[in-house]
């Protein structure tokens, strides 16, 4: 689906819906580009769907239109930020893709992302046709292990957009966690929401893992692994799942893998994604 045509520039819009079970409205800032079969992507902990400018644009040129919703707290997304689940960061996606009328989707979760991609799967089918899972943890271990799910350098995760550390001590953070030896952890210096942190993190600790681990129970899953990720414990949604889980690697990249490898990370989603509608084009 590849072409060479010039990409255009996303354009921004806001989305209102009222909150599941509650009377609060909740308003969703989200970037659309491009035309034909929709990928969205959801960013990392505490980061911006900004970051995916670059890969966004490679999509785009591949033949996608592309849609990243930013979660609550970051830009424009508001909302309440207190005791939420994955439940609710995973409605946040629903509403944007139910207002623009999608249908099922293939949804990249980068990261944390993940987490709200797969239970967006467990909990609205209708909206997912397949998932990818971008130097993501699963959540789970392997058999045997001793190491604590989402355990791996938590201080430097957590670390990384800290402003109450020095430039010196965030730039160590970002290097031991999200760059790979040899790439520049400056790019992820800025961009980073302390509210948006506390509350991503705090659905990560109290939402169950078994709610979204699998997203759902059919929908195909690439587990799209960084070749230096010091954070993922690799090969583990394939052990659980078999055959719905295809494992590629990206050479080059650490945990941040789309400001290192914008056009491999681009080049393995658009490739999934014509493999996922193919399929759906068939049935």
């Amino acid at each position: 689906m590849k072409n060479t045509q010039e990409t255009s520039v996303s354009t921004r819009h806001l989305v209102h819906y009222r909150a599941p079970h509650s009377e609060v409205e909740v308003q969703i800032e989200y970037a659309d580009q491009g035309c034909g079969p929709v990928i969205c992507i959801l960013p990392s902990l505490a980061r911006s769907g900004r970051d995916y400018d670059v890969v966004a644009g490679f999509l785009e040129a591949d033949g996608y239109r592309v849609i990243r919703p930013e979660p609550r707290g970051i830009g424009n997304s508001h909302g309440p930020l207190h005791a939420l689940s994955m439940h609710d960061f995973a409605a946040d996606v629903a509403a944007v893709l139910d207002h623009l009328g999608t249908g099922p989707i293939v949804i990249v979760g980068h990261a944390w992302g993940s987490q709200p991609a797969r239970m967006l799967a467990a909990d609205r089918p209708d909206l997912v046709c397949g998932v990818v899972m971008a130097a993501a943890s699963a959540g789970k271990l392997p058999p045997g292990s001793t190491e604590k799910p989402y355990g791996r350098l938590r201080d430097a995760i957590d670390g990384a957009g800290d402003p109450r550390l020095s430039k010196a001590e965030r730039i160590d953070c970002l290097r031991r966690a999200f760059f790979a030896p040899g790439n520049d952890p400056h790019v992820w210096l800025d961009g980073w929401s302390v509210a948006a942190h506390e509350a991503q993190a705090h659905a990560r600790q109290t939402t169950p893992v078994d709610e979204y681990f699998s997203a759902g129970t059919h929908v195909p899953i690439l587990d799209l692994q960084a070749e230096h990720d010091a954070v993922v414990v690799p090969n583990v949604m394939k052990p659980y799942l078999g055959e719905r889980v295809t494992v590629q690697t990206i050479r080059g990249a650490g945990h941040a893998m789309a400001p290192e490898q914008p056009r491999a990370m681009a080049d393995a989603i658009a490739a999934f994604a014509h493999r996922v509608y193919l399929a759906q084009s068939a049935a």
